[in-house]
């Protein structure tokens, strides 16, 4: 009861007029940046970050996570109606999407896959609503080494879950580096600033965002020298209606979606690796699994209510401990700092308003997106007609802004290019970014916990194994960084028993 008395209260700062206002004006941003190829959630969360610095940060995280509702929603539109993914996690949305599109049901199409997007997320929040007080409640009783614990297994879940453990652990050794430079806070020595007084404070993790994600997304866009045509959309009341009324025979579909992104959303799986899990099992037990990719409507449900799902759920961990369970949600972490708040279970004791009303905004807005994005496909798939060439210019130059607005220094103007280029061999070589920026924003809160572990053992390792709690966490951490190696040797096994069986 004490959750529900807290939630209503959290309606009551979130339906404050200008709190709406925020809420509208982040989702028609966030699906403008949706609707952009070569931009996305942290991209746009990252460069309008700044904007919000003169706001309280209730309004701020409210408006912010709304261009991340709206990049979310708005990722299905280019994928139905120009075979183009939005966002990396509406690629297997592509595969049933075009094909609808290509048989005149494009309004058939994004309607499921927007009335997807709003179960999956509305499940995840129903997840956050009661799992995240229990987690916060639970986490304060954490010490140094439960936080590393647990901050170490947030870096080896990227590690086990990613697709290349070699180019994480790169791209996540290169975020420790950025987030050692500057002022040592326990020893006041100084790091890595080579004589530059304008590194004591480090390099300010929105300028290093802003340049892998809004630079670099858009060098790359330019040299692959977009263009787009693609197939038009209408969408009425007559199509919604018709629509809904052949989503209940998808109803585990749904559920099964929804319950995969949630999963891949707390443990850091991402959005993307949802969507093609949440395809790919629903193709396996559809009774039309073989028809998929010729224009199914379950084939558009199932990947959208995943990744809508995974990216909701990737809040969690970011409120209730204050781990980011995605690139987004790094950012967003980023944000509350730079705001003055503590992410983790204090929150839940020290800033309830603040917890609450982004909890609540998280249905309020969730509804609003679906509304919003079924009234306005055709206003948002016009704005792909304009020429790239006249839409990058505007983007770098907002980047400039942003990056220019953190600290008011021309020099972190030349370290957002610095890092656009960065990004732009990181995703030349498919290096992950995610890895990087987790590690550039968690950095500097995992070096702490490990030092003030180490003073309180006197260097005795073994105290991450001294209780129960923190030595399961550590013993699950290990085995989530060695689970490349772990899954290869297991499959030479069983493929050495198999081959020695068919011998016999």
């Amino acid at each position: 009861m004490e959750e529900f008395s807290a939630l209503f209260h959290g309606f009551a700062v979130a339906l404050s007029w200008y709190n709406i206002g925020m809420m509208s004006v982040g989702i028609v941003l966030g699906i403008v940046i949706g609707v952009l190829p070569g931009l996305g959630g942290p991209n746009g969360v990252a460069i309008l970050l700044p904007l919000t610095f003169t706001m309280s940060p209730t309004s701020a995280i409210i408006m912010l996570s709304c261009i991340y509702w709206g990049t979310l929603f708005a990722g299905a539109i280019t994928s139905v109606l120009f075979n183009i993914p939005g966002e990396t996690h509406s690629v297997a949305t592509t595969f049933d999407g075009y094909p609808l599109a290509q048989q005149g049901r494009a309004g058939e199409a994004l309607t499921a896959s927007f009335t997807g997007s709003f179960i999956g997320a509305f499940v995840a929040v129903l997840l956050i609503t009661f799992l995240a007080p229990l987690v916060a409640k639970f986490a304060l009783e954490f010490g140094p080494p439960e936080f590393f614990a647990v901050y170490l297994l947030t870096f080896c879940s990227f590690v086990g879950t990613g697709k290349d453990p070699a180019k994480t652990i790169i791209a996540m050794m290169l975020g420790f580096g950025l987030a050692a430079i500057g002022m040592d806070t326990v020893s006041g020595e100084l790091r890595m600033t080579f004589g530059w007084s304008e590194l004591l404070r480090g390099i300010d993790f929105l300028i290093v965002v802003i340049g892998l994600f809004g630079v670099g997304e858009i060098l790359i866009s330019m040299e692959e020298g977009l263009a787009f045509e693609g197939k038009s959309a209408k969408i009425n009341m007559k199509v919604v209606l018709e629509t809904w009324k052949k989503l209940p025979k998808y109803w585990l579909t749904l559920i099964r979606s929804s319950a995969i992104g949630c999963w891949m959303g707390i443990t850091p799986g991402g959005a993307t690796a949802a969507s093609f899990m949440g395809y790919g099992i629903a193709k396996r037990f559809s009774k039309d699994g073989d028809k998929f990719g010729t224009g199914m409507l379950e084939g558009v449900i199932a990947p959208e209510t995943a990744a809508h799902a995974s990216g909701t759920a990737a809040l969690l961990p970011m409120i209730a401990l204050g781990i980011p369970g995605s690139a987004t949600a790094a950012v967003l972490l980023g944000g509350l700092m730079i705001w003055g708040l503590q992410p983790g279970p204090l929150l839940f004791v020290e800033q309830k308003d603040f917890v609450w009303g982004l909890i609540a905004s998280m249905y309020l807005s969730n509804i609003a997106g679906l509304i919003i994005v079924l009234t306005t496909v055709p206003l948002f798939a016009a704005i792909l007609r304009i020429p790239f060439s006249i839409i990058a210019p505007i983007i770098i130059v907002v980047c400039a802004i942003g990056a220019y607005s953190v600290h008011s220094a021309m020099l972190d103007i030349w370290f957002m290019v610095l890092f656009g280029i960065v990004g732009y061999v990181m995703k030349k070589l498919d290096y992950p970014l995610a890895p990087m920026v987790l590690s550039l924003v968690l950095g500097d809160r995992a070096e702490a916990a490990f030092r003030q572990t180490m003073m309180g053992s006197k260097g005795d390792l073994e105290i991450f194994w001294s209780n129960s709690l923190v030595g399961s966490i550590t013993t699950l951490a290990l085995v989530m960084l060695f689970w490349p190696l772990i899954s290869a040797a297991w499959r030479r096994l069983r493929g050495g028993t198999k081959a020695a069986r068919l011998a016999a």
